[in-house]
C-alpha cells in the first residue's frame, strides 16, 4: 500500500469499555483504531500490529501502564513507537515518571475531543517528519533506491541471520559497462536517466522481503540475496544482465533510444562467525573485475 494513502494506526489501551468507545469515536474518522484492555494484550498487539502511536492508560489490571511502557522500550520491535499516557491521575510525580520512561505526552480524563485530536495529530506529524529524515538518510537521492549506508546496515542484519539459521547468503556486484563513454556521448543528465532506469530493474529483482538492491556508488549497484546459494544467485544475475541488455533507454529529447550493458560479479557462502563480512563483497568485486576483463556484458560466479 502506498505510504501516503495508508491510514495511520493507533493502539488504544484502557480497561474501561466506555473509554475505548469514546476514543474510537474521536479517532476512527482519521485513523485505524486498535484496542486492548490489559497490559499483556497491549504488548501482544503492539508486537503483532506495529501501530504508529499508542494511547496507554496507567491504571490497568495486571501490569500497569508504566510497566507496559518499560517493556515496549525494551523491545527492538516496539521501542520507537511513541506512547501518550491517558489517565485520570492528576499528580506531577505520575506525569514525571511517565515522561522519564519515554512517554511523549499526557492526555487526562475526561476526554476533550479537540485536545485528543490535536495531540494525536501533533505527535503523528513529528513521527512522519522523523521517518522522512530517516528515509532521506538511507535512500540514494538520484535513483530513489537504498544507498550504501542502508546496504551496510542491511548486510549486517542478514549476515547475523545467515549465521544463526545456517543459510547461504549471496551478493551481486553490478557495474555499468563503459559508463564514462555513455556520459561523454550523451551528457551527464542523460547518464542520470540511465542510472535511474536501471535502478528500477535492479529493485524489481529484489523480489523477497530480505532481498535488497542498492546503489553502492557511482555506476556500481549491489543486490543482496539472503537464503540463496551461488548457483541461484548466478541465474538471477543472468536474468538481470539480459534485461539490461534488452532495455531501451530514451534520450531526454525522446527522439533516440540508447542501450548499455552491465557486468556482474557473484559471490555467496554459508557464513560462520569466523568469516569476515567484507569477504562476501570482496569476492564479488574480484569476479566483477574478471567479467570486465573477459569482455564485459557477462556474469562471473567462479574464480
Amino acid at each position: 500500500m502506498n505510504d501516503e494513502k495508508r491510514r495511520e494506526c493507533i493502539l488504544v489501551v484502557d480497561d474501561e469499555p466506555a473509554n475505548l468507545m469514546v476514543l474510537n469515536q474521536i479517532l476512527s474518522s482519521e485513523y485505524t483504531v486498535l484496542t486492548a484492555r490489559t497490559g499483556e494484550e497491549a504488548l501482544d498487539r503492539a508486537q503483532e500490529e506495529g501501530p504508529d502511536l499508542i494511547l496507554l492508560d496507567i491504571l490497568l489490571p495486571g501490569i500497569d501502564g508504566f510497566e507496559v511502557l518499560r517493556k515496549l522500550k525494551a523491545s527492538v520491535d516496539t521501542q520507537f513507537i511513541p506512547v501518550i499516557f491517558i489517565t485520570a491521575l492528576d499528580k506531577d510525580k505520575d506525569e514525571e515518571e511517565g515522561l522519564l520512561l519515554g512517554a511523549v505526552d499526557y492526555i487526562t480524563k475526561p476526554f476533550r475531543n479537540g485536545i485528543v485530536l490535536a495531540r494525536v495529530r501533533a505527535h503523528l506529524q513529528i513521527l512522519r517528519q522523523m521517518r522522512m529524515i530517516e528515509h532521506l538518510g538511507l535512500t540514494d537521492p538520484l535513483t530513489n533506491i537504498p544507498n550504501r549506508r542502508c546496504f551496510d546496515d542491511h548486510l549486517a542484519v542478514e549476515w547475523k541471520r545467515a549465521i544463526r539459521n545456517k543459510r547461504c547468503l549471496s551478493f551481486l556486484m553490478m557495474d555499468l559497462d563503459k559508463f564514462k563513454i555513455y556520459n561523454d556521448t550523451y551528457g551527464h543528465p542523460q547518464g542520470d536517466v540511465l542510472l535511474t532506469s536501471l535502478a528500477r530493474i535492479f529493485a524489481t529483482a529484489a523480489r523477497r522481503p530480505g532481498d535488497l538492491a542498492a546503489r553502492i556508488g557511482g555506476e556500481e549497484f549491489g543486490l543482496l540475496l539472503p537464503d540463496t546459494d551461488v548457483e541461484a544467485a548466478r541465474q538471477i544475475a543472468e536474468e538481470i544482465r539480459s534485461e539490461v541488455e534488452d532495455a531501451k533507454i530514451p534520450l531526454l529529447d525522446g527522439k533516440l533510444i540508447t542501450r548499455i550493458t552491465i557486468s556482474i560479479g557473484v559471490s555467496g557462502l554459508l557464513p560462520s562467525p569466523d568469516d569476515p563480512i567484507l569477504g562476501l563483497l570482496k569476492k564479488a568485486d574480484q569476479r566483477l573485475y574478471r567479467a570486465k576483463e573477459n569482455g564485459r556484458n557477462r556474469v562471473c560466479a567462479e574464480d
